[in-house]
């Protein structure tokens, strides 16, 4: 499998061209020495793409380094100063770089929202949370009620959360999903009556009209929420095209 057979087979399900509003440069962000006929043999995956995750894909030998958070959001940067730490690595190793921002939120059921639903069992799932004219959430219910502190155990897989504001409910039946940065989007949550919103951060300046809203919310981790959809598709396409992968925890703390 070549690079660009790769991204055609990644762009087949995560459809980048069903996201048109989202700034990030879906696909291939940084080509390898022969995009046509070199060959795939490793696949490293991490959340970001930074010194560290290509560094660390060198050193494991990956040729192809795939990441939600890509480098090229929208303008054009000079590649100049730290910018340029994170871009030569990639070209003096012959890594290429290919990146999936909104379309690995939301995908279904590949991506970090369907992924983390499916976690905690969620049925009668919907999609909501509009960003851009984007739906990349999900809602559903739980097949039976958990407390705060239950539900945050068991869709961060026993890690440990960033903040818990239990200001709803005791006993939660239903849940709004948007990971990584949309603390936000609680009042999408709160408006279709939902018990509990779970997300990855939320700023200091939302705290009060949550608790005013009297909502449960759950901010998980930016990174611990969108670790979910990287390593479904690593999975994927460890099963279907037996290419040997990894994936790289290069945990933010955020």
């Amino acid at each position: 499998m070549t690079l660009k057979e790769l991204d055609s087979y990644l762009n087949s399900f995560l459809k980048k061209e069903n996201y048109s509003n989202d700034i990030s440069r879906n696909g291939i962000q940084i080509e390898n020495s022969a995009p046509d006929s070199k060959q795939i043999k490793k696949v490293a995956f991490a959340v970001d793409a930074c010194e560290a995750t290509v560094l660390e894909a060198a050193r494991i030998g990956a040729d192809v380094l795939f990441v939600h958070h890509g480098l090229f959001w929208g303008n054009c940067e000079t590649i100049t100063g730290t910018f340029y730490k994170r871009v030569s690595p990639f070209i003096k190793n012959d890594i290429a770089l290919i990146g999936y921002h909104i379309p690995l939120d939301a995908n279904k059921p590949y991506g970090n929202n369907w992924g983390l639903a499916s976690r905690i069992g969620l049925t009668k799932v919907k999609t909501f949370g509009s960003w851009r004219g984007m739906e990349i959430g999900v809602y559903g219910s739980l097949k039976k009620t958990m407390s705060v502190e239950e539900l945050s155990d068991k869709i961060l897989a026993g890690q440990k959360p960033s903040q818990v504001l239990a200001f709803g409910k005791k006993e939660i039946k239903t849940v709004g999903i948007i990971s990584g940065g949309a603390g936000e989007d609680f009042e999408q949550a709160a408006a279709l009556g939902l018990d509990a919103y779970v997300t990855g951060e939320v700023e200091h300046q939302l705290y009060h009209s949550i608790k005013e809203t009297g909502i449960n919310v759950i901010a998980g981790g930016h990174y611990q929420t969108e670790t979910v959809g990287v390593n479904l598709v690593m999975a994927k396409l460890k099963k279907e095209k037996k290419i040997d992968v990894e994936f790289i925890d290069i945990p933010t703390g955020m």
